[in-house]
């Protein structure tokens, strides 16, 4: 079932140079471009989306999946959360997102009870673990959970998406 299972990986706001301001240009041709690779993976095949639900592109990716779903019955969101407190410490608009995406999900994984500092390393990689594509926003730099990440799903041999946040630094 791998091949047929998605997952995805990318960077949380501060990393990404519209930041939290989601209103931004840059911002909404990514998030077009992620609706664009989430209907590609849809096409080739995929119908199990596995989001690790961490703020900045993975609720960009589940959001994206979510309104997928409206037209393809066949979608299935898996929402994979490392810990039961991932979005205690967050924004209150941020943990309402957070909260009516786990409502709408097909399926909540929780990866381990409390936090550690492993349980986002053991999140990413029951997500690669069980896909068969990841599809990626990168911006380059060889280090953090997306490097991480990228690097554990090559190893593995997935098939990678990248997207270059580079391209929308502009």
């Amino acid at each position: 079932m791998t091949e047929k299972t998605c997952c995805f990986t990318g960077h949380r706001p501060d990393k990404l140079p519209w930041g939290e301001d989601e209103s931004d240009p840059r911002c909404l041709r990514l998030k077009r471009s992620l609706a664009q690779a989430v209907e590609d993976a849809y096409v080739s095949g995929v119908r199990h989306f596995i989001c690790g639900m961490a703020r900045g592109i993975d609720l960009y990716c589940a959001e994206a999946v979510l309104a997928l779903r409206e037209a393809e019955t066949a979608v299935l969101l898996e929402c994979a959360r490392p810990c039961e407190t991932q979005a205690d410490s967050w924004p209150e608009a941020e943990r309402a997102r957070y909260q009516s995406i786990l409502e709408q999900c097909n399926l909540e994984t929780l990866v381990q009870h409390s936090y550690d500092r492993f349980c986002m390393i053991r999140r990413n990689r029951y997500m690669v673990d069980r896909s068969g594509l990841l599809i990626a926003v990168y911006n380059g730099v060889p280090k953090g959970g997306t490097f991480q990440t990228l690097a554990y799903a090559m190893k593995r041999g997935l098939t990678i998406h990248t997207i270059d946040l580079e391209d929308f630094c502009q």
